[in-house]
């Protein structure tokens, strides 16, 4: 339990003209009453300043001393840095940063993750509101009609009554029970607004993947196109030369077995562009039917260096560790809430107004009435409630633990999976790159030698088949290579500083 001196804060108001106290503060003097009201206050200063919740420290994760792939991994030397919000910027891709551009404006899962926050902003200010005075005006007029048999003797059983008045009440925070309250909605306003960094930058990351992934498409597809018309082309010649008698049958149904599994690839390539274009329109808030993006005939951009920094500083960039941190700490302060519960609560009501029978005499002096006083309200008997609901703070703060940590073992895996990526790929392209020359060299050769007759067209086509698909896997690898950077940067928590291009 942790004391200081706060001030207090607001509970619901007690009625003073249904308090018999009332009469009895009336006749005792109102320069008493103020004497009274000065130690209430003072007494309310000294009682305010405990808190049961426990003392606060962010769950240990102790991070390492360097990225496990990123030995041998050399860092960015940093010269420009790169404005967080727009870290799309760094692949020098006009069009993918007009789309980026719309996101922030259109994009619907951001939009809810901005009302999210505002109601937890909402909650937390309807939360610290209870440090101040609750006061409630009244006014009304009523015909009363009084029962003789209870008020038997009683002069007047038949009579109006006018009533003006005002109550202000407030609670005692001995316990800190609002301000850990309070506590509590403000962490979970700042965990929504870490909530919306995380999903802006989800979108984000997710159009630029899509978009990239749609441009090797695009790659893909005009290696593919090209392999439709020379294999129309193979199987022309090859069905003239079996006609010629110079070619076999199974020469022919070869060159048309090739020529319609390529027809079939660029259909299905052609099928996924057209769903990602889709995916596309929607994270850009437009509908898929008017949305068009135009097919371009290489996968050219710039592959930036990306400086992963040091494992400790992940704690603070990635806003979704953020986010789970914060939920801790307000599960702290929801344990201080349920101890409270414990204990009594202290109130103060202050209350005072007029009231007659006739609205002529509503605001003269006899027609006052005004009451003042504390109360103590403590649970005596609830069959467990309170101890069941002080166990279920206990049980979700063990959660919220739990969840960090999982949050940063998650986020250190996805560095070093991007940071793997990134290096081993790098590799792939060049093997690949290598692999494709070859392959079409060698298919070069295959045409030649079977026009000279030295060996089958089986060979023309496994060596066609062979360079076909060499090509596709180096778009796959460049397009994957673009990928890992962006799914790098959303592992660092966005943005990072360039060096050079590679």
């Amino acid at each position: 339990m942790r004391c200081f001196l706060r001030s207090f804060v607001i509970a619901r108001p007690r009625n003073g003209r249904d308090n018999p106290e009332t009469f009895v503060l009336a006749k005792a003097g109102l320069p008493r009453q103020l004497r009274w009201l000065a130690m209430t206050v003072v007494i309310e200063y000294v009682l305010s300043s405990c808190s049961l919740a426990p003392n606060y420290q962010r769950p240990e994760t102790p991070p390492p001393a360097e990225y496990k792939e990123g030995k041998g991994w050399k860092l960015a030397q940093p010269a420009d840095a790169i404005e967080r919000g727009k870290w799309w910027m760094i692949f020098y891709d006009p069009k993918l940063d007009a789309l980026e551009v719309k996101v922030v404006s259109a994009n619907q899962n951001i939009k809810v993750a901005l009302a999210s926050y505002q109601q937890a902003r909402a909650a937390a200010a309807a939360a610290r509101a209870a440090f101040f005075p609750t006061i409630t005006g009244n006014i009304g007029e009523s015909r009363v009609q009084l029962s003789h048999n209870v008020n038997i003797g009683a002069p007047l059983t038949l009579y109006n009554d006018n009533v003006v008045g005002a109550d202000l009440s407030y609670e005692i925070d001995v316990w800190g029970k609002v301000r850990n309250a309070a506590a509590a909605a403000g962490k979970r306003a700042q965990a929504s607004a870490a909530d919306l960094a995380t999903m802006d930058l989800s979108m984000h990351a997710e159009l630029a993947t899509d978009y990239f992934t749609l441009r090797g498409y695009d790659a893909a597809q005009k290696v593919l196109n090209e392999a439709v018309i020379a294999y129309q082309k193979a199987y022309d010649m090859t069905r003239r030369r079996h006609e010629g008698g110079i070619a076999a049958e199974m020469d022919v149904d070869q060159a048309q077995t090739q020529l319609e599994n390529a027809k079939t690839q660029s259909a299905e390539t052609q099928l996924k562009r057209a769903q990602l274009e889709h995916a596309i329109a929607v994270l850009t808030g437009e509908m898929p039917s008017n949305f068009k993006i135009d097919p371009v005939t290489s996968l050219t951009t710039t592959l930036p260096a990306i400086d992963p920094g040091m494992p400790s500083q992940l704690l603070e960039r990635r806003p979704d560790i953020a986010a789970a941190e914060r939920r801790t700490a307000a599960a702290n302060a929801d344990i201080g809430v349920a101890r409270a519960a414990y204990f009594p609560d202290f109130t103060f009501s202050l209350a005072g107004g007029f009231e007659s029978i006739a609205r002529a005499t509503l605001f003269t002096s006899p027609s006052e009435f005004w009451s003042l006083g504390p109360a103590a309200v403590l649970t005596l008997f609830d069959a467990g409630r309170i101890h069941a609901l002080s166990n279920q703070a206990h049980a979700a703060y063990d959660q919220a633990v739990a969840g960090y940590r999982q949050t940063v073992l998650t986020a250190y895996q996805e560095v070093e999976d991007s940071l793997v990526a990134i290096r081993q790929l790098e590799k792939e392209s060049v093997s690949q790159a290598s692999a494709t020359g070859a392959a079409k060299k060698a298919l070069r050769q295959a045409e030649y030698r079977y026009k000279g007759g030295i060996v089958t067209y089986l060979d023309v086509v496994v060596a066609e088949n062979t360079s076909l698909q060499a090509q596709l896997s180096l778009i796959d690898i460049e397009t994957r290579r673009c990928n890992s950077r962006i799914q790098l940067v959303q592992a660092l928590g966005g943005g990072w500083q360039e060096s050079s291009k590679k």
